[in-house]
């Protein structure tokens, strides 16, 4: 037992040379200590050693220069030099000699008075030596300056044979020049020295090493803590330590071991077999096995031991267990454990309750979580405007059963789906409907008013076994939704107190569920009405392509998906497809804006790219309008149905159970920001086809020969994120293509993410690229989506044609008045071509009318096209984009009643601009009577 850190305890030993001078441990202290001891010893040995040769260096340096001196003095020749009438010139020569082969800074040669007769620097010749003439007695030594740089000199006499003084002769020499002892002895020092401190190092790291051994690597506090921790373990802790050896002796007991185990005061050291314990407690603890709160008898207790090794890392063998006296526990482990379950079974009620936002498929998991840990069999009965997701409403004498759920399918109690009457007053039921609290039937063999409901249900069930039940009325907000049922048959326990607690806490949590799963069935299907009320409910009458669609609501929740097939002048097509962010009832007024503004921009005939722009318009308003008007609400200005819907939102009771409903969510002002649109128009007279997208999925492109690609149109964002200006995409699709628009619902799928959609989108269609767009549209549907979905989904498929050339007529107007009969000639032969004759008076005033108004206000180029289709359409199109408007001519105006005339025979008419100009436009059914009488003309008093 130890306080050091467990990862310290547990690393082995042979640790890197580097860790022993970490000064965290006992031993890593020691040992730094022992080193920083050896280098100061050697140290100041060297210090000693450095100082006690100073003046042996200054006696070396000396002895050096009287040594050259008296060399110089007692050589050959220079007695007699000296006495010689010019010693400079024979000494001089000498001099230098005698400075270089001694070794020596400087040489002088000098009379017995010390005038230099030769110097090694020759410019002190002729000078007086000062205190040189001492020498005369004998020879004479002197050290000037200190340290290295100081200098020896010494000065000898020169006698001669007659024993006189003849001269003297001086020599000098640097006492670093001379060499100092230390330089000789001092790479034998330093070389001691490390050796020194090398075995000092060693002899340490050995010490040391044993003694982190037995420290373990703990520092001083450590060791201090340790054996704190190590004391109260032994004597304060209330839960029994043992060590057990990996030889089976015991090791180490605290205090409350010994009384828990009732072991003698001699017990450290024995083998555990040998201590009287009982035998399956002491083979426990010499077995060495891992266990976790096993319970052994030991005596007259009941203890709980823990075993874990003590060296689970390395190191001697041997297991370390704890025991807890456990006795006064197991009298209360029934009732702890009966209580864990419950609290456990509410966890997952809380769980696996409201999975799903369907009243059905909630009271089933209200069931489910009930059988089989709380009851054998549990019913749910709701009244039926709660299973259609209206506000509760009724008696409460009949409900019908919306989940069953027992241990045996074959139980004895009524099918799912029947209606179950709670008529009679004495019945648990009622009783419980009656008080708003659950009601408890302990024995049901005794209670007769159960049995008055149905006498002959109630024996069914009393002999297949079942035998106890509660009964608890589902209320949430203050209403009573329906109630569930709890019976006992295959356990004999009955239901007690406890029970009945529990059973209104499940039932609670589960009854704000329902009431969820309600409210949000009804605002589902509410938004899913007003969703298909906003959406197209037949598709408009056209030629130019063959379209099927699809529009799926999720099953859980709604989105604001929609689409739109748009017929426009000149037999071309819109097909629109969107996607409004948010779910519920704001998401379908929003995309009922949308999908207005698009029917109101594609009527004035607003190229696909313009039509985006204006939408981003909208789009930006509306949410400021929306904005502004949450920033008032919340400032208190909101109106009293915003007060009203509040306190309604605000009456449920949060019990952190269930989801929230589409009410809760869908109602709040999202915007339109974030809505996403694809707009495609389609002309069946020239195959072109013009796109323009926000933020959505571009189109797949099927074309004839089977191939499939997903066409690149402009990547601009979604709308009300700032994508001004559009572009459009403009291409030409050959007869019998396929165009497939879609939204995300489309590509959600389990486990799929955006690009694997795509990608098996366009395996599908490869796969039915063929087949009418009504079967592809039934494939995709079937192919893609799960049976579940989660998103709402809108497809249109589009199969494109082409108006059949002889069914187009086109002519060149030259800008001369004169030119218009003749047009209008042509335009009557190939009515009458057509077998449109009963069109041709109509067609040639309307045509005359047009035309002459596009020679005198247009500019060329001016151009006549028929297209017979569904009607008769004639198209008028000139250079300038100044558009004509009708008015009511006065009596005495001569002109100012051509688009009169015009607008009393055509059955639709308009104009639309081009990048080059303007096209006018008028639209004829082929049905008998669609025009007035020539006679009628005249009439300019009745309706346009």
């Amino acid at each position: 037992m130890s306080g050091g850190s467990p990862d310290a305890r547990r690393r082995p030993f042979r640790r890197p040379v580097r860790s022993l001078f970490r000064a965290r441990s006992a031993a890593s202290q020691v040992l730094l200590l022992q080193i920083l001891v050896a280098l100061l010893l050697i140290t100041a040995a060297v210090i000693a050693l450095v100082l006690q040769s100073r003046p042996d260096g200054e006696q070396a340096a000396e002895h050096h220069a009287l040594a050259a001196a008296e060399s110089f003095a007692q050589a050959p020749g220079t007695a007699a030099a000296l006495r010689s009438p010019a010693p400079g010139a024979v000494l001089q020569p000498a001099v230098e000699r005698t400075r270089r082969g001694a070794r020596v800074d400087s040489v002088s040669v000098m009379s017995p008075a010390g005038l230099r007769y030769a110097d090694s620097d020759p410019a002190l010749v002729g000078t007086r030596a000062a205190g040189a003439a001492r020498a005369v007695r004998g020879p004479v030594t002197e050290v000037s300056g200190d340290g290295p740089a100081g200098t020896a000199r010494a000065v000898v006499p020169v006698t001669g044979a007659d024993g006189t003084v003849v001269g003297l002769v001086s020599a000098g020499v640097a006492v670093g020049r001379a060499g100092h002892p230390v330089d000789r002895h001092l790479p034998a020092l330093l070389g001691s020295g490390a050796l020194a401190l090398v075995l000092a190092a060693g002899c340490s790291a050995l010490v040391s090493r044993r003694l982190r051994r037995q420290t373990h690597g703990l520092g001083p506090a450590e060791m201090t803590r340790m054996y704190e921790h190590h004391d109260a373990v032994l004597h304060a802790v209330r839960e029994g330590v043992v060590i057990v050896g990996g030889d089976g002796r015991l090791t180490l007991v605290n205090d409350e071991a010994r009384r828990l185990l009732e072991l003698p005061a001699d017990a450290e050291g024995r083998h555990v077999g040998a201590l009287g314990l009982d035998p399956a407690v002491a083979a426990l603890l010499a077995s060495g096995r891992t266990v976790t709160d096993e319970v052994r008898p030991a005596g007259d207790r009941l203890l709980a031991l823990s075993t874990r090794p003590t060296a689970p890392h390395g190191g001697p063998p041997g297991t370390v267990a704890t025991l807890r006296d456990t006795t006064e526990l197991r009298a209360l482990s029934g009732a702890a454990e009966v209580a864990r379950e419950r609290l456990k079974l509410l966890y997952e009620a809380g769980v696996r309750i409201g999975t799903t936002l369907d009243v059905v498929r909630t009271a089933e998991e209200l069931a489910a979580v009930a059988v089989p840990r709380f009851a054998d069999f549990a019913t749910v009965e709701l009244l039926d405007p709660v299973l259609g997701g209206e506000e509760p409403s009724g008696p409460l004498t009949a409900m019908r059963r919306a989940a069953l759920t027992g241990v045996d399918p074959a139980g004895p109690l009524q099918r799912a789906g029947e209606l179950i009457a709670f008529d009679e007053p004495t019945t648990p039921m009622a009783a419980a409907l009656a008080g708003g609290h659950a009601v408890l039937e302990a024995d049901l063999r005794v209670a007769h008013g159960w049995r008055a409901q149905d006498p002959a249900g109630a024996d069914r069930t009393l002999a297949y076994g079942i035998h106890s039940l509660v009964t608890v009325p589902l209320r949430a907000r203050g209403v009573t939704l329906g109630m569930a049922n709890f019976w006992r048959s295959a356990r004999p326990e009955r239901f007690d107190a406890e029970d009945l607690d529990f059973a209104e806490e499940l039932a609670a949590r589960a009854a704000v569920a329902i009431d969820n799963a309600r409210r949000f069935t009804r605002e589902h299907t509410v938004a899913v009405a007003l969703r298909r009320s906003l959406l197209p409910r037949v598709l408009p009458d056209q030629d130019a392509l063959d379209v099927a669609y699809r529009y799926l609501p999720a099953r859980a929740g709604g989105g604001g998906e929609w689409f739109d097939v748009i017929p426009l002048p000149g037999a071309r097509v819109a097909l629109v497809v969107g996607d409004v962010v948010g779910r519920g009832l704001h998401a379908a007024a929003s995309m009922g804006r949308l999908r207005t503004a698009v029917h109101t921009f594609a009527a004035l005939d607003v190229p696909p790219d313009e039509i985006l722009g204006h939408l981003e318009e909208l789009v930006a308003r509306v949410d400021r309008e929306e904005a502004h008007e949450e920033t008032e609400s919340a400032a208190g200005y909101g109106t009293e149905a915003d007060a009203a819907a509040g306190a309604d939102r605000g009456s449920g009771t949060d019990t952190g159970s269930g989801t929230d409903t589409e009410a809760g969510t869908g109602a709040s002002g999202a915007g339109l920001t974030g809505a996403t649109c694809l707009y495609a128009v389609y002309d069946p007279v020239s195959g072109g086809c013009e796109l323009a997208a926000a933020g959505h999925f571009s189109p797949v492109l099927v074309r004839p020969d089977g191939t499939v690609e997903e066409l690149e149109l402009p990547a601009f964002p979604a709308l009300g994120r700032g994508g001004l200006p559009f572009d459009s995409t403009a291409l030409e699709l050959p007869e019998g293509s396929r165009l497939v628009l879609y939204t995300a619902g489309l590509l959600a799928g389990p486990g799929r993410d955006t690009t694997t959609g795509r990608r098996l989108l366009r395996e599908v269609l490869a796969g039915c690229a063929d087949r009418p767009a009504e079967e592809i549209c039934r494939t995709l549907h079937e192919t893609l989506l799960p049976d579940h979905h989660t998103e709402d989904v809108a497809l249109l498929v589009a199969g494109t044609k082409r108006l059949d050339a002889s069914r187009v007529a086109e002519f060149d107007v030259p800008p001369d008045p004169a030119a218009v009969a003749p047009v209008r000639a042509a335009c009557v032969r190939r009515l009458e071509g057509w077998g449109l004759d009963e069109l041709g008076f109509a067609t040639e005033l309307m045509l005359s009318e047009l035309i002459t108004n596009a020679i005198r206000y247009g500019s060329p180029p001016i151009r006549v096209r028929m297209l017979y289709e569904r009607g008769l359409i004639c198209e008028v199109s000139d250079g300038s984009s100044t558009a004509p408007h009708p008015r009511r001519a006065a009596d005495t105006d001569e002109g100012g009643r051509g688009l009169f005339l015009v607008a009393r025979f055509a059955g639709r008419w308009g104009t639309r601009y081009t990048p080059t100009g303007k096209v006018m436009w008028v639209e004829q059914p082929l049905t008998e009577g669609a025009g007035p009488a020539p006679e009628d003309l005249f009439d300019l008093d009745g309706p346009l």
